[in-house]
């Protein structure tokens, strides 16, 4: 016995099946076009469109959005002025890319400002910060790196939260990964610390912070994408930061990358040189101590970057 076939769909039938199938498609489509629009435009509104410079010390930042699929909204940068008179600046990744992460990356630079406005030591402002976010009860997290620069002393203080590491070079030929410890990312666990490397730019050159999706791709992974970076840095140490975060960026492109991405560049002379010592005391006498000067509590002040070794 043969089986009966189902009836055939008329012709009328199948064509109205079709355009209903095509316009829920299409809704889905333009429902989720307007969600990355929507993130797009919040990032744009969130990312400073000037950051600040001082002399002897440039900063230029640039952003690429996914060039496949829909992520976007996760990296950002910032730059600001401190009451004090130092400089902030920091770069960071969101977890996830769609609008709850472009917003969540809102609150988390906000909330950098405002601590950073109170508090001077760059651990103690991730600290901080994280228990501010923790208190939104939000389930995403973020990664950041936070630096500080003291005008007067040409210093730079670093804190570091989970993110990706800097990588420097100087005008002397020196370069390499400033893998400075760093912490959990922000909005994990209750009552997590950060350290803080803290170093005296005695030498012109080149800081770039940046995010994974610089580094890190299909094509090849984190360590090889730091090389690259790494090479680049090195030969451009200290010229316009404009143009260095511009051939930073041609490396993301390299990395057949999937993520968004972000750089920002710092560009500083050397610092001046420390005053000549005075004059050698009297023999017969015992100088007693400076009152205007105190010794510093703080072991690890001043150490330097570490250099790259090739091998």
């Amino acid at each position: 016995m043969s089986r009966r076939r189902p009836p055939r769909v008329a012709s009328a039938d199948l064509l109205s099946m079709l355009g209903r199938l095509t316009a829920q498609a299409r809704q889905g489509v333009e429902l989720q076009q307007a969600r990355v629009e929507l993130a797009e435009a919040l990032q744009r509104e969130m990312l400073p469109t000037t950051l600040p410079c001082l002399p002897g010390l440039r900063t230029a930042a640039r952003y690429s959005p996914a060039r496949h699929g829909l992520d976007i909204g996760g990296d950002w940068y910032d730059g600001f002025r401190l009451p004090e008179g130092a400089l902030a600046l920091c770069i960071g990744d969101v977890q996830g890319h769609d609008v709850d992460a472009a917003a969540f990356m809102g609150q988390v630079r906000i909330c950098l400002r405002a601590v950073a406005a109170v508090v001077v030591d760059p651990g103690e402002v991730l600290s901080r910060a994280n228990e501010v976010l923790l208190s939104m009860n939000r389930d995403l997290f973020a990664t950041c790196s936070l630096l500080r620069f003291d005008p007067d002393t040409w210093e730079l203080e670093s804190a570091r939260a989970g993110h990706v590491p800097a990588v420097w070079a100087t005008v002397d030929g020196q370069y390499g990964i400033a893998e400075d410890n760093g912490g959990l990312p922000l909005n994990l666990v209750p009552g997590s610390a950060y350290a803080v490397t803290r170093r005296r730019l005695t030498q012109a050159g080149s800081i770039v912070l940046l995010t994974d999706g610089v580094v890190e791709g299909p094509r090849f992974p984190l360590e090889v994408g730091l090389e690259r970076v790494m090479r680049v840095v090195r030969e451009a140490a200290g010229t316009d930061p404009a143009e260095l975060a511009a051939e930073v960026m041609k490396v993301a492109d390299s990395t057949g990358h999937a993520d968004d991405a972000a750089v920002l560049v710092l560009s500083h002379d050397a610092a001046a040189p420390a005053p000549a010592a005075g004059p050698e005391p009297d023999p017969g006498t015992q100088p007693g101590p400076d009152p205007g000067t105190a010794p510093d509590p703080d072991p690890g002040r001043g150490t330097p970057l570490q250099p790259h070794d090739p091998a």
